[in-house]
C-alpha cells in the first residue's frame, strides 16, 4: 500500500514538473464579460477629448499563475494589455470623456494624449494586485504623472466554491475592479 502511495505521488510530482498543463488565457473571455458586468460601476465624468496609448511591454503584458484552489494543473495567463484596451473602448469608459481614441501608428498628438504603463499586476490572495502608471502629455508636454495602485475584490469564495469554472471569472472581475478603482481615481485627478 505504501508503495502504490509512493508511486501515486512521484507520478502526480512528475505530471507537474513536466509542465502538463490546461492553460486558461483569461483575456480572450474579457470582451463578453465586461458586456455583461460594464454596468457594476459609474465612473465620473470629465471634458477631456484625448487620445491614449498603451505602452508596448504594457500592451504585450503576460501574467501567469496557478492556484491552489482550483489545482495546480490549471495555468492561468493574464494579459493585461489586451484587457486594459477593452476596458478602456468600453462604453461606460468612453461615456466618461468627451473623447477617448486610442492613438495609431505612433503619431504625434495635439491636445491631450495619455499613456497607460503597467508598473505591476500579481493575482494573489484571491485578488487582482494592480499598479498603473498614468502619463498626461498636454501638446506633447508632460503635465501630469502618477502611478495609481489598486487592489481588487477578493473572490475566495467563488474559486473555493466553484473551482476552474470559477476561477475564470474571479480573475476578470477581480482585475476589472481594481482597474475601475484606478480609473475612478485617475478620472477625478484630470478633471
Amino acid at each position: 500500500m505504501k508503495t502504490v502511495m509512493k508511486l501515486l505521488v512521484a507520478g502526480v510530482a512528475l505530471v507537474m514538473v513536466t509542465g502538463c498543463s490546461i492553460n486558461h488565457p483569461v483575456a480572450k473571455d474579457y470582451p463578453a464579460f465586461l458586456e455583461k458586468n460594464a454596468h457594476t460601476v459609474v465612473l465620473p465624468e470629465t471634458t477631456i477629448d484625448a487620445d491614449y496609448l498603451v505602452e508596448k511591454t504594457t500592451q504585450d503584458h503576460r501574467y501567469e499563475f496557478r492556484a491552489a484552489t482550483v489545482g495546480y494543473a490549471h495555468l492561468w495567463i493574464v494579459e493585461f494589455g489586451k484587457i486594459l484596451d477593452e476596458t478602456l473602448n468600453a462604453p461606460y469608459v468612453q461615456q466618461s470623456f468627451t473623447r477617448l481614441d486610442k492613438q495609431l501608428n505612433n503619431k504625434s498628438s495635439n491636445g491631450h494624449l495619455i499613456q497607460f504603463t503597467l508598473e505591476n499586476y500579481e493575482f494573489k490572495n484571491y485578488r487582482a494586485y494592480v499598479s498603473l502608471k498614468v502619463d498626461v502629455m498636454i501638446n506633447q508636454q508632460l503635465s501630469s504623472s502618477q502611478v495609481y495602485s489598486a487592489e481588487g475584490v477578493s473572490k475566495g469564495g467563488k474559486m473555493w466554491l466553484a473551482g476552474p469554472f470559477g476561477m475564470k471569472n474571479a480573475t476578470l472581475e477581480s482585475t476589472k475592479s481594481a482597474l475601475d478603482k484606478i480609473l475612478i481615481e485617475f478620472i477625478k485627478n484630470i478633471q
